[in-house]
């Protein structure tokens, strides 16, 4: 602090004692001493206490040190400027240490924005931001897991890999940015100002997120914030002596959800009831199904005997593992562990004076997966350094240095056909064979003995930065960073053995062969980025001006290698210098690059009125010359009603009341793909392949070359403007804040198919820009804060929407002609086609009398416990005349003529939402944190086993506790109609209102239990804070969805749910500080 405050600070201080000693002390009165301390640990200077309902009080010294004459049940109030006021009771404590908490308010709050930070009252774009002890203390395995339901309008899926350990989350601001299938919407995620990804970093490490929604905000980074920023600060060194932290934890997860297996009796009674539905007979005879039932009564007792195991000896010298096996297994409880231990512990020291302070911390996180059999695991570390550094009056610096190392380690196996084989395994099948081995065709082998697939990534950052200021409110900023990602990944795929009744060895090929193989791919990427640039601020009177101008460059480079061989000379430690046969090598090499300038206008009179203007110029090393550069501007405006002179008679109630609005464009090259010539090619190309080919020449196959494919020289970027309107609000003192925002955000001119051209062209037509898509919505976050007494506690409130539609889509011929199941013209985005059903037939005469007007023209025997599908229109011909009148069909499945077919449902996340909920109470703390989505339609294909059960032939199928819920004489109430056991018979399984599921759901995403142990027992060992806590995360989830999915992750590459699942993770964990 700067000598004025301190003088300011020691004249409350000499007030206060004057206070002290014209106040009068009862004899029965106790003396209270104690140190008042801020957040950094530095003594608080003339800090007021005061006796709770009297006139008696005092104020801190120079060190922070006080000392009071009151009741032993008093009630002392502490109040410091800047901090929040603290409310303590007493109860006969003689020393009392308080630890003060930033006072955050409205007008003080500062938000990290492109290229700088602003006054949160100032800002004029669509920003939210998160604290960084909003993320601490999470049993989560990355930051994107923590930042969940946090902000409106920040969504995460958690795509095909479901739970898996190294699972990266897809991330999107305000839902869908752009269809073409290259494209990337995900938004740019900049760590301490350099791109980054958001699992490398240890949440720990921290300090705040700021989320840059609109392009106005976003517009200061050019091409690659398309669709949003996320700004990552990460903490930094204070002034003051040597501050020492540790946190860790131990944590053990379970699978949020897994399907109950029917038993083995429950599993063969459906399959007899399907098959003969379907006019088969029983694939389980009596004789079979009794020896289920005395397995299940644990009637066989022998453990010499084979049907103790639950099979017997097939004629071929195999164990029965199918329709000759009686045991009863679920699969998922035997592949699944439960309870299973992980823990995470980080470290940081910190430390400095006024002119030089320092943070170095590092943190190692092991994370154990649920698969019981084979090797499931990950581990992370990191370390970070920060140097903050005043080198003279008018010149600092500021260094950084980041590791991180992830190992990644899983079965070769364990990908989507081993979750859909999960399911189709019958639980007639045991375990364990009467030899003692593992049953065959159970994947076990193939998870334990298979191979193992094992990712290794170092991430190396280092950023230096140079700040300037020659003259006051004149700042020059020079900095430079370089990354590298050294990425590593080895597979073995190891044949497996089965064993027969001789306990002799069978070899088994499970899909990758029967003879073992090596796979080695490894890359390195460099990322260098250079940023210069100037700002310089000025205050005349009320009026506020602030100029930002500089440049940015960036580049990106990658070497890749490939190799592989097969029949390893040993399996126990494989190695590419291993293998004999087949050897193959490959590499490839990218880059590219960007650079920018860009310039940034503030204005303010008196925070009343703001504006806000920004330009940047982008070029892109993806286009050609001509297309290769382009502006993007970008216009905010507020309005502050609250400093109005019409408006002061409720300043003391509301403080502000800012309305904003903002237009921006900005451009988009990003790429889902490390290759980005499919979509940005510039130059013709020439394939070519060695003895690839089809035609054979004296016996043999000739090398070939392909015609090389048409460039399109014109091919340019994606276009985003978005418009938003919103306002912001703080009343009560800072009590209750808000925000509000409507968006439209346009993409235009995206990559679309095509155009069809003659045959007789030879090769494929290049890629145009023919698209374009619009998404709306809006998002409302509400927050109060307050205290009752020794209580304080606080309410934050998220909810955000949003839909998409497209505006232009190429088609060839008529409109009307396009298929409505794939992008047109006014298309809302995740429709879902279907029938319109009318229930189950309860009666072979109903179904009937039922097909008489809605006859359906797939299917054959309908019947009692089938679907009734309405027919809502009748087709006509070119002159009018019905036909295919009382027929239900989706006509020719296009816009113009869809039959009975009609939109449904739409499986867009809408109302997306957040509910935090917290308070503390005399050392304890509480909080509990809710996420979820109000509204979402989905409708699972016709062979998804995992809601329909009977989707083909027996082994395809599947048979959940759900699944019994089907259409019987004795049960004609049922959920599920008739099943069938044949693959040609899915009559019932069509897209229908009957099976649309509300896949909405509500999920307690933690809950947090804290106490922070009193600073009178803690001082005594050297320590300024010590706390415990207990923490869940997915604790609960409320949902009308099916059990056998977790609503966050329905997809599935195998089908829906057929993933690896969630966690739910109970956390036991310290925080200590010296």
């Amino acid at each position: 602090m700067d000598k004025n405050e301190k003088h300011f600070r020691l004249r409350i201080f000499l007030t206060g004692l004057l206070m002290m000693l014209c106040a009068t002390v009862s004899a029965q009165d106790i003396k209270v001493t104690g140190v008042v301390k801020d957040t950094s640990g530095e003594p608080a200077i003339g800090a007021t206490i005061r006796v709770k309902g009297s006139k008696s009080g005092t104020v801190t010294d120079i060190d922070g040190n006080y000392s009071i004459m009151c009741a032993p049940n008093a009630t002392l109030e502490v109040n410091y400027i800047g901090y929040e006021p603290q409310v303590i009771s007493v109860n006969g404590r003689r020393t009392i240490n308080v630890t003060l908490k930033s006072l955050t308010t409205d007008l003080t709050e500062v938000v990290v924005v492109g290229y700088g930070t602003q006054k949160k009252v100032n800002v004029t774009g669509a920003v939210s931001m998160v604290g960084g002890e909003a993320l601490e203390n999470r049993p989560v395995a990355n930051v994107t897991q923590a930042l969940q339901g946090t902000v409106p309008g920040l969504n995460f899926s958690a795509n095909n890999s479901g739970g898996e350990l190294n699972n990266s989350m897809g991330i999107r601001i305000r839902g869908i940015g752009s269809i073409s299938e290259g494209s990337s919407d995900s938004p740019l995620v900049l760590i301490d100002g350099i791109e980054g990804n958001l699992n490398s970093i240890n949440p720990n490490d921290i300090e705040n997120i700021s989320v840059l929604k609109d392009a106005a905000s976003a517009s200061i980074y050019g091409t690659r914030a398309a669709f949003g920023v996320i700004l990552v600060t990460t903490k930094s060194g204070k002034s003051g002596k040597v501050r020492i932290n540790y946190s860790g934890d131990i944590r053990f997860s379970t699978a949020t959800q897994l399907p109950e297996m029917a038993n083995s009796l429950e599993w063969a009674d459906y399959f007899n009831v399907a098959s003969r539905n379907a006019g088969g007979s029983n694939p389980f005879n009596d004789e079979t199904m009794e020896k289920m039932r005395k397995y299940f009564n644990g009637e066989f007792t022998d453990p010499k005997k084979p049907e103790y195991y639950g099979t017997t000896a097939g004629s071929d010298g195999r164990w029965n593992n199918y329709t000759g096996s009686f045991a009863n297994t679920d699969w998922f409880k035997e592949h699944y562990k439960k309870n299973v231990p992980s823990t995470q512990h980080n470290l940081s020291m910190s430390g400095g004076t006024e002119k030089f302070n320092w943070l170095v911390s590092g943190s190692y996180f092991l994370h154990n997966g649920l698969i019981r059999h084979g090797h499931d695991e990950l581990d992370r570390y990191t370390m970070n350094g920060k140097i903050n550094a005043w080198l003279t009056d008018w010149a600092r610096m500021e260094y950084i240095t980041k590791w991180t190392r992830e190992d990644y380690e899983r079965p070769q196996y364990m990908s989507g056909l081993f979750y859909h084989n999960i399911a189709r395994r019958w639980p007639t099948c045991p375990v364990i064979d009467p030899n003692g081995r593992y049953m065959a065709e159970m994947e076990i082998y193939e998870l334990e003995d298979g191979g193992i697939r094992r990712n290794n990534d170092d991430l190396f950052t280092q950023q230096l930065k140079f700040i300037f200021t020659p003259v006051t409110g004149w700042n020059i900023y020079t900095e430079g960073a370089l990354k590298v990602d050294n990425f590593k990944q080895t597979t073995s795929l190891i044949p497996i053995y089965n064993y027969n009744v001789k306990n002799e060895p069978i070899l088994r090929d499970s899909g990758y062969g029967t003879v073992s193989k090596y796979q080695d791919y490894r890359w390195r990427q460099n990322y260098y980025s250079i940023n210069v640039y100037t700002d310089y601020t000025k205050t005349l009177g009320l009026h506020y001006l602030k100029g930002l101008l500089g440049l940015n460059y960036e580049r990106y480079n990658r070497d890749s290698a490939t190799g592989e061989g097969t029949h390893l000379t040993t399996t126990e430690k494989p190695y590419l210098s291993q293998t004999q046969k087949n050897p193959k090598v490959g590499d490839s090499y990218w880059n590219r690059a960007t650079a920018g300038y860009f310039g940034r206008i503030n204005y303010n009179y008196d925070e009343k009125y703001i504006l806000e203007f920004n330009l940047r110029y982008d070029g892109s090393s993806r286009f050609t010359n001509d297309n290769r550069w382009a502006w993007f501007p970008s216009v905010s405006a507020g309005w502050n009603i609250a400093r109005e002179k019409f408006f002061h008679k409720l300043t003391d109630k509301i403080s502000t009341l800012k309305l904003r609005a903002s237009w921006g464009q900005l451009g988009n090259t990003s790429s889902k793909y490390d290759s980005f010539w499919d979509w940005y090619p510039f130059y013709q190309q020439q394939s070519i392949a060695s003895e690839n080919s089809n035609w054979l020449i004296n016996g043999k196959q000739q090398n070939t070359a392909n015609l090389p494919g048409i460039v399109n020289s014109t091919l340019t970027w994606e276009t985003i403007e978005t418009w938003d309107f919103g306002f912001d609000w703080s009343a009560f003192n800072g009590r209750l804040t808000g925000a509000f925002d409507w968006y439209s955000r346009t993409t235009k001119n995206m990559i679309g198919p095509a155009p069809i051209l003659g045959s007789v062209l030879g090769t494929n037509a290049p890629k145009t820009n023919n698209c374009d898509m619009r998404s709306t919505g809006w998002e409302v976050e509400i927050g109060w804060r307050d205290h009752i007494g020794d209580v304080k506690y606080g309410v934050k409130l998220n909810l955000a929407d949003a839909t998409a539609k497209i505006l232009r889509y190429p088609y060839e011929g008529k409109f009307e002609n396009q298929k409505v199941t794939g992008y047109y013209n006014g298309k809302r985005l995740n429709e879902i086609w279907g029938y319109e059903s009318a229930g189950l037939a309860k009666s072979d005469a109903e179904m009937t009398e039922w097909l008489k007007n809605n006859k359906p023209n797939w299917g054959s025997n309908w019947g009692a416990g089938d679907v009734k599908y309405k027919n809502l229109v009748d087709r006509v011909d070119e002159n009018g005349k019905k036909i295919d009148e009382g027929v239900v069909n989706n006509g020719s499945g296009t816009i113009g003529d869809h039959g009975d077919w009609k939109v449904i449902g739409n499986s867009t996340p809408r109302y997306n939402f957040g509910v935090n909920l917290n308070a503390e109470w005399k050392g304890f703390d509480f909080s509990i944190f809710f996420q979820g989505v109000m509204k979402r339609d989905w409708m699972f294909g016709e062979s998804d086993s995992y809601f329909w059960g009977a989707v083909g032939d027996m082994w395809q199928s599947t048979v959940f506790k759900k699944h019994l819920d089907y259409w019987s004489e004795s049960n004609k109430g049922a959920y599920y109609p008739k099943p069938y056991l044949d693959r040609g018979i899915t009559k019932n399984n069509k897209s229908q209102t009957r099976y649309l599921q509300n896949a909405a759901y509500m999920r307690c995403k933690n809950i947090q239990f804290g106490y922070s142990l009193p600073s009178a027992l803690i001082n005594r060992v050297g320590m300024t804070n010590c706390r415990v806590y207990f923490s869940c995360d997915n604790l609960f989830t409320v949902t009308s969805l099916s059990r056998v999915f977790d609503p966050e992750s329905l997809g599935g590459e195998w089908g829906s749910g057929k993933l690896y699942p969630l966690q739910r993770t109970f956390s036991f964990g310290v925080n200590v500080s010296f």
